[in-house]
């Protein structure tokens, strides 16, 4: 992989390419804003065929990485769906998030301090912009596929607007075409336990690491769904009065996000999510998804929480001949990361009416 002067890369132990970008100039946010030195971490898998028309582009979601293979597995790995055999993988870190990107804990050029909360705010539609600096310099100019759930189905719906003949089929799992207010009110109620911690003020790395935990409890609740906490954490006897094992597992759970992840990051990001409307200086919602020209898979999870299926219907109602499909999930919303044979099923036929398509639409303008 060629790499400029100011790059970096190495192997990762799912077998991945990781790297970090260093875009030369000035980048410019939405709000007008700037910043210097941007990076951008990133994994490839597979190598880019002599067509450069195998490309496989994944968004990511709040907390993941740039390791689709560990977060996505069973959908992305050596004998999956999508395999660095047949396809060239590349999935990006997003803006703000710490593992690589430039986030509110790199350092400020022009202090030499990490900026903490003096990092400017961003959205969205900043991290398309990235990521089409890093797909130019990477030398692709044709996505085959832009696939992304949740918070990556954003970022994926934004790109397939802003670049629609780019991207030639677009996959949208559990996500929508602007964050509800419910959504808004579940990531404001996370940032209240996070600035609750008076340490997240102290500019410090591990600030407000008490209220980021918190903050993981309530996500997990918009995440999952009654029966999943039925079925998982029920107790096996009946005379208990404490320490329940639901109680244990919301302990569990934010431990290990504040062992990864910072809370500056997920305050930045949660409000990058708040953002998303893709009807913003557009004529409208409807109009925006209108200019999509990418053969468009949208799936939704019947019983999910935070994003409710309606709001992938809407999707689908509004994309040009776009397809819906629903699958069912105890899980909820977190099922997008774990119903991986339901989605290797769908989108490996979604894939082949695509391809069907094409030939199509080949033979007719011969």
């Amino acid at each position: 992989m060629q790499t400029k002067k100011n790059n970096s890369a190495s192997n990762s132990p799912s077998g991945g390419s990781t790297a970090t970008y260093t875009y030369p100039k000035q980048f410019k946010l939405e709000n007008g804003k700037k910043l210097r030195n941007l990076e951008i971490a990133y994994q490839t898998y597979g190598k880019l065929n002599a067509n450069k028309d195998n490309v496989i582009w994944v968004c990511h979601a709040l907390t993941a990485n740039a390791d689709v293979f560990e977060w996505w597995e069973g959908l992305f790995g050596q004998n999956a769906l999508f395999n660095p055999k047949d396809h060239y993988i590349v999935c990006a870190n997003v803006l703000g998030s710490n593992y690589g990107t430039t986030n509110p804990l790199s350092k400020n050029p022009v202090t030499g301090l990490p900026y903490y909360l003096s990092f400017p705010q961003f959205t969205i539609r900043d991290f398309v912009s990235a990521h089409q600096l890093l797909a130019k310099h990477l030398g692709i100019n044709l996505i085959k596929l832009l696939i992304g759930g949740s918070l990556g189905g954003q970022q994926a719906v934004e790109w397939g607007i802003i670049e629609p003949n780019q991207i030639e089929n677009l996959i949208l799992v559990a996500t929508n075409a602007a964050h509800s207010p419910w959504g808004i009110a579940f990531n404001e109620s996370q940032r209240l336990a996070i600035t609750s911690d008076r340490t997240f003020y102290a500019n410090q790395p591990d600030g407000g690491s008490k209220g980021l935990k918190t903050a993981r409890t309530i996500a997990l609740l918009s995440y999952r769904t009654y029966s999943a906490y039925g079925s998982t954490q029920v107790e096996s006897v009946n005379d208990k009065t404490d320490h329940f094992r639901a109680s244990s597992y919301q302990n569990y759970q934010g431990e290990k996000l504040i062992n990864r992840f910072n809370a500056y990051s997920y305050y930045y990001l949660t409000k990058a999510m708040d953002s998303h409307n893709v009807g913003r200086n557009r004529n409208s919602i409807t109009d925006a998804l209108k200019l999509i020209k990418a053969n468009t898979l949208v799936i939704g999870i019947e019983n999910d929480f935070l994003f409710p299926i309606s709001e992938q219907k809407y999707l689908a109602d509004h994309i040009d001949d776009a397809e819906f499909v629903s699958i069912h999930s105890e899980y909820g919303h977190d099922g997008f990361l774990i119903e991986t044979n339901a989605l290797t099923n769908i989108i490996s036929t979604f894939m082949k009416e695509s391809r069907k398509k094409k030939v199509i639409k080949l033979q007719y303008t011969a």
